[in-house]
């Protein structure tokens, strides 16, 4: 399937100044959170995005995004709902059609050829269903992430046939309910941040929201997956939680030591290193 939309949450109460934060690219150049995802968005052959944020926040996020205006629609989630009503917000944005979802408080850094927004369409555009970007994760860093129950597709390395998944598992019930066939003890194959869905999950959104109450996704994706091949991509990269303590470090440690400053970089950091050391 051809994906030509993408949607980002942005309303969380992180989110609504996470993505507002300013890096230095791997080239030099300073950008906020939000326009780095929307330059790799828009370089991967995708057409338009919506931005779903909290009432009173479209100028701080149009200023952020100043390049891309003509490309973007802003969706207001008027309540804190939860993150599945947050992508409900779309639904007449995607109508029918498949779309890439993207969470404003992450970032990437890619070991491919391809970004890693790249690596997860190459593999929608070979299926009908929808497919979740995943990365073998510590169970130290369960908290944080959704976490897949799968098997290894025979003759594709890296993806993996989902029967199951559960939003942020304890160590004790990952053993139980999501090992999978491959990985290391201790790991387990964890959301990357961003997926590829279909109409049958903003159908399912739909059908689950009350109208009160916080809405979560994963319990949609993990309905989609009972009736529709639900696949999951391993991807060569790193993902970047800036919701985290020092995330946000982190994410610029990354992007400076993957770009032609590297030496310099890490001059400063053994000086800081020995600087600092008690």
């Amino acid at each position: 399937m051809k994906i030509k939309k993408a949607v980002i949450t942005a309303a969380g109460l992180n989110q609504q100044h996470l993505p507002l934060q300013s890096l230095v690219s791997p080239s030099g150049e300073n950008k906020t959170v939000a326009a780095f995802l929307l330059d790799e968005i828009f370089a991967s052959g995708i057409e338009s995005a919506a931005i779903i944020i909290a009432p009173g926040t479209e100028s701080d996020f149009s200023s952020a995004i100043a390049d891309h205006l003509d490309q973007v629609t802003f969706i207001e989630q008027a309540e804190p709902l939860g993150y599945g009503h947050a992508v409900l917000c779309a639904r007449d944005f995607t109508g029918n059609d498949p779309f890439l979802l993207i969470m404003s408080d992450h970032l990437y850094l890619s070991f491919a050829t391809e970004s890693c927004i790249s690596q997860l369409l190459n593999v929608a555009s070979q299926t009908d269903g929808p497919v979740s970007a995943v990365q073998p994760t510590h169970e130290s860093k369960l908290p944080f992430y959704g976490a897949v129950a799968a098997s290894p597709v025979s003759g594709s390395q890296g993806l993996y046939d989902v029967s199951h998944m559960i939003e942020k598992p304890t160590p004790t019930i990952a053993e139980q309910e999501l090992i999978v066939p491959g990985l290391r003890a201790g790991n387990y194959l964890c959301f990357f941040g961003m997926h590829v869905l279909t109409k049958g999950v903003m159908e399912h959104l739909d059908q689950s929201f009350s109208g009160e109450g916080n809405l979560p996704l994963t319990p949609s994706l993990a309905a989609v997956a009972q009736s529709e091949k639900y696949l999951a991509c391993e991807i060569e990269g790193l993902r970047f939680n800036i919701e985290e303590s020092f995330g946000l470090l982190r994410a610029q440690l990354g992007m400076a030591l993957s770009g032609d400053g590297r030496d310099e970089v890490m001059g400063a950091m053994i000086e800081l290193i020995a600087a600092t050391r008690r």
